[in-house]
């Protein structure tokens, strides 16, 4: 299925998903059944991708960035999801658009002058740690906590908690940790923890029903010092931090559901044409024709409005309301898409390792992960 032309596109926007195909043909789709066994993705993936300067396109130049926009990180997120391997695809996803965010947009001069080349060059992986056993949609009601002190072994925020289901959690390099600083609800700050630091551990390498090529862990916080430098931004502002760049992550979200979306529909255009039952094609049956042509007119009017959603970030306006929407919406569409699509793949789509079985195991978490679908709409509601 041919991608829908966009008004917002440019012919560079094109060659950005010309060479992201290439990379995935070349890079990805040959090796990621492996990864899939093997519970990640390699870091060297992830390096080759910097070395193409594909890891910072929204970040400046001083750092090895592209100074790109909103509608190029988007289009970049969507031509990710030409894969169908998940884990692949949110493993770089976190990396770009949901967790070095927060040191680009927050980080003082020497934060980003020590941290950021490595981020944009795939030579330190980074992750966020938000979600915890007991708060996630509900950021708010996190437990983790950070303490200042000054001792004999100088200024340090003591770390203390535990945070859950924290994507590349196992191998980051580079982590950044929200915690609460103070008794009011939305009194916490962001925080850097490198990878090593005493009192900080992985708890365990978390098993998930999808998105198997991606590492996910639980990490554990025990009297974790870090210095008073690693604070990330102002002491007691993480939570409209966070909320800030949810914008970011929800689009990300959105592209990969709408990707695929994409891809099952035409995994399952081409197995329709070619799978012979009562006397010819299935695609010759009138119901599965039409069901298909339904299910792809959702698909490109979710598109669509998911690019109008990047453009209006471009144009500074306030998309909170908008972005909810398309989160709720894509969350939701793509297990209606992927699960019809299964369908006409009869038994087959059951199998283990068939690229539709894997886009239907990956999709089902693109409704809760960045915002559960009930959290979304209810983001939608108060705004009106």
């Amino acid at each position: 299925m041919p991608l829908m032309d966009s008004v917002y596109l440019t012919p560079e926007h094109e060659q950005l998903r010309e060479q992201i195909a290439r990379f995935i043909a070349r890079e990805v789709e040959p090796h990621a059944l492996a990864w899939e066994e093997a519970g990640c993705t390699p870091r060297e993936v992830l390096r080759k991708m910097g070395d193409a300067g594909l890891l910072g396109l929204m970040y400046a130049g001083e750092y090895g960035g592209a100074d790109a926009d909103a509608l190029t990180n988007l289009v970049f997120a969507e031509a990710l999801s030409q894969s169908t391997f998940g884990g692949f695809i949110i493993t770089v996803l976190v990396h770009t658009d949901m967790a070095s965010p927060h040191l680009h947009h927050a980080g003082s001069a020497a934060q980003l002058a020590r941290c950021m080349p490595g981020v944009t060059s795939g030579r330190t992986i980074t992750a966020v740690g938000i979600t915890e056993p007991g708060a996630g949609s509900d950021v708010a009601g996190i437990k983790t906590t950070a303490r200042r002190v000054h001792d004999g072994r100088g200024d340090h925020w003591v770390l203390n908690g535990t945070k859950l289901f924290i994507t590349n959690g196992v191998h980051a390099d580079l982590l950044f940790i929200a915690a609460k600083t103070g008794p009011a609800r939305h009194a916490m700050s962001m925080f850097i923890v490198e990878k090593g630091t005493p009192g900080f551990s992985v708890g365990r390498a978390l098993k998930k029903s999808g998105w198997l090529s991606s590492d996910t862990a639980e990490l554990v916080f025990d009297d974790c010092r870090i210095p008073a430098a690693n604070l990330l931004g102002e002491e007691h502002k993480g939570f409209y931090s966070l909320m800030k760049n949810f914008q970011t992550e929800r689009i990300a979200l959105a592209a990969m559901a709408v990707g695929h979306c994409t891809q099952a529909l035409r995994l399952t255009l081409d197995h329709v044409r070619q799978r012979q039952a009562f006397g010819g094609a299935l695609f010759e049956k009138q119901v599965v024709r039409q069901r298909l042509a339904m299910l792809d007119a959702k698909v490109r009017a979710a598109r669509a409005f998911m690019y109008h959603c990047a453009w209006r970030v471009t144009q500074g306006q306030d998309v909170v309301q908008e972005v909810s929407m398309l989160k709720a919406l894509t969350g939701e569409l793509v297990n209606e898409v992927v699960s019809g699509c299964q369908q006409f793949h009869g038994g087959m789509g059951y199998m283990r390792d068939t690229a539709i079985e894997r886009l239907w195991r990956d999709a089902r978490v693109l409704a809760v992960g960045g915002g559960a679908t009930e959290v979304m709409l209810d983001e939608v509601a108060k705004r009106y």
